[in-house]
């Protein structure tokens, strides 16, 4: 059982992405308040199953299989639920999951190369500020916010709108803007990681 425990979370995230990825679609308070709940548990499953794997030493390729690509539809089916209703811009959208083609493109021409791109500070950084986003985001429209916003542009500040929950949603907001840029910058980290890959002649002895 013990073995088995790191790809049950795993598979349990994928689980989750679908029901997140409804109460999202719905757009109700009470939706996006079990949304938050259910996204920070599986937030946390992604801790967990990774050091499950260590700990007990149960590495697997189907379970490194599991945990990227559970991770990967996770933030992206949630993502393109919010952009469905409108509280997340396609464009940044577009920019995370370009980032994540990119790096699966590098890594798998270096992996046929004998060299292995790892995740650097930038690339750590970018997952947790994106989380930290999308979890701010879910948990104000749980609360009702719906008077500041930077998606759509909604700056009126006066004693309506001047509340916790749009004020969470403001900063939520704010986090994701700063996310694309991590993105992009991370992006940019793991291409110039890979740079000695595109010469002629580059093997694994030259790393």
């Amino acid at each position: 059982m013990k073995q088995q425990t790191p790809n049950i979370l795993s598979a349990s995230r994928l689980v989750a992405t679908l029901l997140i990825f409804v109460f999202v679609l719905i757009d109700q308070p009470a939706f996006f308040l079990a949304a938050t709940v259910l996204f920070v548990l599986a937030s946390v499953t992604d801790l967990i199953d990774g050091y499950l794997a260590r700990r007990f030493k149960v590495v697997s390729s189907i379970g490194i299989f599991l945990d990227m690509t559970a991770d990967k539809i996770f933030v992206t089916a949630i993502l393109i639920a919010m952009v469905q209703i409108g509280l997340v811009p396609a464009w940044l959208v577009i920019i995370i999951i370009t980032r994540e083609f990119l790096v699966m493109g590098l890594r798998s021409m270096a992996a046929s190369k004998g060299k292995v791109i790892p995740a650097g500070p930038w690339g750590k950084q970018k997952t947790f500020i994106t989380l930290l986003a999308m979890g701010g985001v879910m948990l104000a429209k749980g609360l009702s916010a719906q008077g500041l916003s930077l998606f759509p542009l909604m700056l009126v500040f006066n004693s309506h709108t001047v509340t916790i929950p749009n004020i969470l949603l403001l900063l939520a907001d704010i986090v994701l803007l700063i996310a694309g840029f991590w993105t992009i910058m991370s992006g940019a980290e793991y291409f110039i990681e890979a740079l000695p890959v595109f010469h002629t002649g580059y093997d694994a002895k030259n790393s």
